[in-house]
């Protein structure tokens, strides 16, 4: 029987100078959407919420760089034909120079773990590596990123943009040949590289035998001293897999942390989550024009939809 599976991360960076509001309430309101909505069970083996609530520190649920990176693998390892997996984050987005010159923009998307000024940002590139690459092609990951830069945060090769109008134009700029393989030894940026986790067992201290833990014996045990595939593809359009994310805004633009009935949210959780609720059987392209209708009276932010390959954009969003 296909099973569902989901990964919830929602950080405040409480007492921080980089302090958010909603980002905790976010991953509440995803979790009650999907278990109370969508079918999902919330048991440990079947979903993971991390918060940087302060219950969860010094525990595997606080989302560090490496408990995220251990989750990521814990989300995409053990998935059959049919399952549905779910990833969302509320965060802090960002932009580091892109050391590699691959970019035209000069600047890699990422996302900021709760530790990321000590141990720096996670990119987009190793986003794509640590949760797309690894994924079973037969298996269907919906992404809901709620930060700022978030349009290519995990570099899908197809990218769609919603304008005023309701009409869905293909961005021009798809990721093909632009120096996307970068060396090995570069997981992430401003702190984590290879040579730091030969032993990956160091990085994931505990937290990777922890969400091992939580899989379903199902068959073949997968590799624990990898985070993600050593081998990448330089066209990610190539890999075919059944991956969608709708993104909070474009990478150009910050992506809004509101007060929506008098409760602190992240403005793309709160349209994103109203939309599914108000129609629940809507196709992919229909979720962004209703969601970027949603957003457009009172933010300027334009949500996106990346998918992983050629994908008919009308059929119902699979959840």
């Amino acid at each position: 029987m296909p099973r569902k599976k989901a990964l919830i991360i929602g950080i405040n960076y409480t007492g921080s100078e980089n302090e958010l509001n909603g980002c905790i309430n976010d991953a509440v309101n995803v979790r009650d959407f999907l278990v109370n909505d969508r079918g999902f069970s919330d048991s440990s083996k079947d979903m993971v919420v991390m918060t940087d609530a302060p219950e969860n520190e010094c525990t595997p649920f606080w989302p560090s760089g490496e408990n995220m990176l251990a989750a990521f693998k814990w989300l995409t390892s053990y998935n059959e034909a049919g399952d549905i997996v779910w990833l969302s984050y509320s965060g802090h987005g960002g932009q580091v120079k892109d050391t590699d010159d691959g970019r035209p923009t000069g600047f890699d998307d990422t996302i900021c773990p709760v530790d990321f000024r000590q141990n720096g940002q996670i990119t987009s590139e190793t986003l794509h590596r640590t949760i797309v690459s690894p994924m079973n092609p037969e298996a269907r990951l919906t992404i809901l990123f709620d930060c700022c830069h978030s349009g290519s945060a995990c570099e899908l090769p197809f990218v769609f943009r919603p304008d005023a109008d309701g009409n869905i134009n293909l961005l021009d700029h798809i990721k093909k040949g632009v120096g996307l393989v970068r060396a090995a030894e570069q997981l992430l940026q401003g702190g984590w590289s290879r040579d730091k986790i030969s032993d990956a067992k160091m990085l994931l201290g505990g937290a990777s035998d922890f969400f091992s833990g939580l899989h379903r014996a199902r068959g073949e045990a997968v590799d624990e001293d990898g985070l993600a595939q050593e081998s990448f593809q330089e066209d990610w359009d190539k890999e075919g897999k059944d991956v969608w994310m709708f993104s909070g805004c474009r990478d150009d633009q910050t992506s809004a942390d509101a007060t929506i009935a008098g409760a602190a949210t992240g403005a793309m959780s709160w349209a994103f989550i109203g939309t599914m609720r108000e129609t629940p059987e809507l196709s992919y392209v229909q979720v962004l024009q209703r969601t970027r209708q949603a957003l457009m009276d009172n933010y300027s932010q334009v949500p996106q939809l990346s998918c992983g390959g050629h994908y008919d954009l009308d059929q119902p969003l699979m959840l």
